[in-house]
């Protein structure tokens, strides 16, 4: 008799303890993201990270890029799950100093939670030695906009003939950043980075031609509701820049939606695909008597030239039409981001000379905007469409579907593609999405 059998009949408990099969449960790992530039003097660093829970299978992974340019250092960290094959800690120097050196670590690991737990420099990086100095003088700049003019200069190291002056471009990781570098080299070339192509999750390429080929914009999207934006003007500026990629522009997009008492702003500022010619552009799509679509959209090709601070660019523009006196219509009167306009919206007595409602969507995308807008008000007899079959506006990519008769149907318009059945489901996951787009500042309407 097997000893197990023997045991129960003896009237003894036994337990067998058997160890999780790797790659089976989920791993807890070190999570966070870290890009600042340091003084010399004021390494090493460290740092304390959040915690994650992976998918089933993932791993943990580490990985920190420091740049060292004279006086300075440039840390680039990031951690997180990852489904990347197990990596012993590698310590890789790109290019060693004296002047500007790269030095990476790296490390995937699954044999415990929190595995990644690199959380100082001093492990692996220490300052170059003082070098001997030399008769080249370049200046010193790490920068994620544009470096000044008159940026501060260093005396090179003995042998340096060369001053450096590119872009780094980092993707991956959650990493999304184009890096200027000036300083010391020791011969002529564009190659900081030795070569190199990746770095753990983040791939890494250089460009020395920054001036003529990539351009700085102003980045960030706005979002307003309210009961006046068609005539009071709001502030609409960004407190962030961003590197365009070679050959890209930058633009400002500004969609304003006004049914009579309720109104919406979208707005977009950022990097534009590349071929896209210089423009500024007020456009009236729809117009009173009757719901109010316009937009303000700019092109351009110089640093921060998307500079617009307020809807003003867009309000200057509008008719100011006298009030109109009211007709014998009414129809329902909504504006809506975060659902859907339906039968019990508010209703309102229409303007004289509009003969129908209207009841529709418009499917707005691009510029880091992802959003259905329902509309619903008052038209004019000429007028079905609210954006008359455009298909972009701006930076935006839009798409209309509404009901195309003169008798107001209370039923809500869903987008296309969408089944009343999903449509909820899908509703919850814009609410989401807008959530974060605005910050968790958006006002409910």
């Amino acid at each position: 008799m097997s000893p197990a059998p023997l045991l129960a009949l003896l009237g003894v408990t036994f337990l067998w303890i058997c160890s999780p099969l790797p790659g089976v449960q989920a791993l807890d790992c070190q999570w966070g993201v870290l890009e600042s530039v340091w003084n010399v003097s004021e390494l090493p660093v460290r740092w304390t990270n959040g915690k994650k829970t992976c998918g089933r299978g993932e791993g943990c992974q580490d990985m920190l890029m420091l740049i060292e340019n004279g006086p300075q250092v440039n840390l680039v960290l990031t951690k997180d799950c990852t489904s990347a094959q197990d990596q012993e800690v590698q310590v890789t120097e790109h290019r060693t100093g004296p002047g500007l050196s790269v030095i990476s670590y790296t490390h995937v690991c699954r044999h415990r939670d929190s595995c990644n737990n690199l959380s100082t420099t001093d492990a692996f990086w220490s300052p170059s030695p003082a070098a001997v100095p030399g008769t080249m003088r370049c200046p010193v700049c790490f920068s994620r906009h544009n470096c000044p003019e008159n940026a501060p200069e260093q005396i090179c190291p003995e042998g340096h003939t060369h001053c450096y002056n590119g872009v780094l471009k980092l993707r991956g990781g959650r990493i999304a950043t184009n890096l200027r570098v000036q300083g010391c080299m020791p011969k002529p070339g564009c190659d900081l980075l030795n070569g190199t192509q990746k770095v753990g999750p983040i791939d890494v390429s250089e460009n020395c031609n920054p001036k003529s080929d990539t351009l700085t914009c102003h980045q960030g999207n706005m979002l307003q509701m309210g009961r006046d934006l068609a005539q009071e003007p709001v502030e609409w500026d960004s407190s962030t820049d961003q590197m365009c990629n070679a050959g890209e522009v930058c633009q400002e997009t500004l969609l304003l939606i006004d049914s009579g008492n309720k109104s919406l702003l979208v707005g977009s500022k950022g990097c534009s695909k590349a071929g896209a010619q210089d423009s500024q552009a007020v456009s009236l799509h729809s117009w009173p008597p009757g719901v109010l679509v316009a937009s303000y959209t700019r092109f351009c090709s110089s640093d921060l030239c998307n500079a617009a601070r307020s809807s003003s660019v867009l309000l200057t523009s509008l008719p100011k039409p006298a009030a109109p006196a009211p007709g014998g219509l009414q129809c329902p009167v909504c504006v809506q981001v975060f659902g859907f306009c339906s039968g019990s919206s508010n209703f309102v007595t229409c303007p004289k000379d509009t003969t129908h409602c209207y009841n529709g969507n418009i499917d707005l995308s691009g510029g880091g905007v992802s959003a259905t807008l329902s509309i619903q008000g008052c038209m004019a007899p000429t007028s079905r469409s609210l954006l008359n079959h455009a298909q972009t506006i701006g930076i935006f990519s839009v798409h209309e579907n509404f009901e195309d008769n003169k008798e107001y149907n209370p039923e809500p318009i869903f987008p296309s593609g969408v089944s009343q059945a999903t449509y909820l489901l899908w509703v919850v996951g814009l609410g989401l999405s807008l959530g974060l787009w605005c910050g968790g500042l958006c006002p409910p309407y």
